[in-house]
This record gives C-alpha cells, sequence and structure tokens, in this order.
C-alpha cells in the first residue's frame, strides 16, 4: 500500500478476465489516453452507480458494514467523478498550479487531441466539414 499526501491509502486490486477481454481494455484506455488502472477505476465506478441507494446512507449505516458511506459525486455524469479525482491527482504533488497551469494539466492538450481525432475520423470518412454550415458533421 501506498500513502497520498492526503492521507488515504491505496491498494491493488487484483482480477482475472479473458485475453480478448484485457486487450479491449487496453484499447479503450489507449483511446481515452488513460492507463488501465486509471480506466478500470473510472469504468468501476461508473457502473456501480446503478447499484448505490437513491439516497446517502450515514455513517455507520454503509451497505458494507465498513462504518461510513463513500462520498458521491455532484459532476454532471452520476457515477463518474472524473474531473475531481484527475484535479486532486495533479495536486496530489505537493506543487501549487495556478489557474492556467491547472486547466493544461486537466485538458491534456485537447485541441491537439480533438485536431487529430477529427482528422482520422475525416479520413476515414465518417466526418466531414461543411463550409456551408459552418460546422462538422457525420457523414452518413
Amino acid at each position: 500500500m501506498t500513502a497520498d499526501s492526503d492521507g488515504t491509502e491505496r491498494t491493488s486490486v487484483r482480477t482475472y478476465v479473458p485475453a480478448y477481454q484485457k486487450e479491449q481494455w487496453r484499447e479503450h484506455a489507449s483511446e481515452l489516453d488513460m492507463s488501465q488502472s486509471e480506466f478500470v477505476r473510472t469504468m468501476v465506478q461508473a457502473g456501480r452507480s446503478g447499484f448505490e441507494p437513491a439516497e446517502p446512507t450515514s455513517t455507520g449505516d454503509a451497505p458494507n458494514g465498513g462504518g461510513q458511506s463513500e462520498p458521491t459525486s455532484s459532476d454532471a455524469t452520476p457515477g463518474v467523478d472524473g474531473l475531481k479525482t484527475r484535479v486532486q491527482e495533479v495536486l496530489s504533488d505537493g506543487d501549487h498550479y495556478d489557474w492556467d497551469e491547472l486547466l493544461a494539466e486537466l485538458t491534456d492538450d485537447i485541441e491537439q487531441r480533438l485536431d487529430e481525432t477529427l482528422q482520422e475520423l475525416q479520413s476515414s470518412g465518417r466526418v466531414r466539414y461543411s463550409g456551408r454550415h459552418g460546422g462538422y458533421v457525420l457523414d452518413e
């Protein structure tokens, strides 16, 4: 186990899946610019959202008997607290970030990734740019 700068401990979780499934996860994580660990963590948390109680439980009433309830997210995507988690991960190194530096860390050069993705989609004929309509559209 390792201790994060905020005092939380991390531990590994091991599971076994068919080789084809691990490869699919690896490819999907790569497409999302995520590590395999980050991808699996995010997908598990997203999947758990459908199994959580409608109202947060009070301390001591946790469904797992652990004595505390898990924090819930107020992010726009229910069950996926990616932005909050990512902000904490970036800030966990103890450095100070101004707004622009933090934004740059969180967006991972999104403009470059969007440009590359649109070029790929246009090359494959799946998306086209319409000057007449002033934007991109699926090419069906």
